[in-house]
């Protein structure tokens, strides 16, 4: 089966990536020039995920079910790869939405989970509140609190390093609900932030990191803040658990994010090889080089291979979600660094230059 065959099966991943295209001409929102220089000001890629807006690749982040295009994982993991392919903070800023939103879409209530879809179809972004600042990811020590009223629950806390904390308009928030924590004692919420008061929360200033620099990495503080019996995902001590099940769903997904990385990342190695030369030989054609270049292409295709597994098994195999998903999680990303590694000795100088190659 040709390539152009094997494409055509997905057309939203080929009208995406015409549009990706395009965009990538000069003055475009996703021009290498621009996306260069937002990620140097540290500025959120704002114009390149409206266009994605524009495209309707949020829609893809809502199942099927609930009104939105999420009928096959692996489409959806495609359409990612290729923005990935073309900037990993816009894939991460704009992605996070899904994240957010599947702890809704796995242990919500029908109408909840229905409610939510149709905010996310409208635009609505969505983060995930997971971590804290002095706890990083070990979420039995979670301190953020919930705590019953008459008529709903009172949040107090924060949440630091949250991917579109600032930005997002709603957030699922795994809190304590038991003083003693324990696997029960934590339980999920879906917060509205635009239904809160304004001085019953308050944004954590923007984490600036050594990668995806534009992206809205910061936090969410919560002050004694009221919020309804309906936000509630699940059950009372449900969160732990609707947060392993959500896992399973996020490790797979995020492996898209390495796959474009890599596919741009392969795309710079062999148009620098095959535009440098050696002792009046091109490097493309010095045998070293060819081997490295295709030991390379063999890690991406065995990269690729492990993530569509995992993406098949959702359906295929849940029972083994648990093992499938943190052997992708764990294996895709350490494949692909290793490559980004070889490229580094390849490439040398020229990739500290952001876009302007060492002649």
């Amino acid at each position: 089966m040709s390539a152009g065959t094997a494409l055509s099966l997905h057309p939203a991943v080929d009208e995406l990536d015409r549009l990706l295209t395009q965009a990538a001409e000069p003055a475009g929102p996703f021009a290498p020039a621009c996306l260069i220089d937002l990620d140097r000001q540290e500025a959120f890629p704002a114009d390149a995920c409206r266009l994605l807006d524009d495209f309707g690749l949020h829609t893809y982040y809502v199942p099927a079910q609930y009104g939105g295009r999420l009928a096959d994982f692996a489409e959806s993991m495609r359409l990612t790869r290729a923005v990935a392919a073309r900037d990993l903070t816009v894939a991460i800023a704009h992605g996070k939405t899904f994240l957010g939103a599947v702890s809704v879409w796995l242990g919500g209530r029908p109408q909840q989970a229905a409610w939510l879809g149709t905010e996310v179809c409208a635009g609505a972004v969505v983060s995930w509140g997971l971590t804290e600042r002095h706890h990083g990811s070990d979420l039995f020590a979670g301190e953020l609190a919930a705590v019953r009223t008459g008529s709903g629950w009172r949040l107090s806390g924060e949440k630091w390093l949250i991917n579109n904390a600032t930005r997002g308009d709603l957030i699922c928030v795994l809190a304590r609900t038991s003083p003693t924590g324990g696997p029960r004692g934590f339980s999920m919420f879906l917060v509205d932030k635009r239904r809160l008061p304004a001085d019953r929360y308050r944004h954590l200033d923007k984490v600036y990191t050594h990668g995806i620099r534009g992206a809205d990495i910061s936090g969410i503080a919560f002050d004694d803040a009221e919020i309804p019996a309906t936000a509630l995902v699940g059950g009372v001590g449900d969160g732990l658990a609707i947060t392993l099940r959500a896992l399973q769903l996020t490790r797979t997904a995020c492996a898209a994010l390495s796959l474009g990385a890599a596919d741009q990342a392969l795309r710079l190695a062999v148009d620098f090889v095959r535009g440098r030369r050696l002792a009046g030989r091109p490097l493309a054609e010095l045998p070293p080089m060819r081997r490295l270049l295709g030991e390379a292409a063999a890690t991406l295709l065995l990269a690729e291979a492990t993530s569509l597994l995992a993406s098949q098994s959702i359906n295929a195999l849940p029972a083994e979600m648990n093992v499938t998903a943190a052997i992708t999680k764990a294996f895709v990303p350490s494949q692909v660094q290793e490559m980004l590694d070889t490229f580094a000795e390849i490439i040398g100088g020229s990739g500290f230059t952001a876009g302007q190659p060492i002649e």
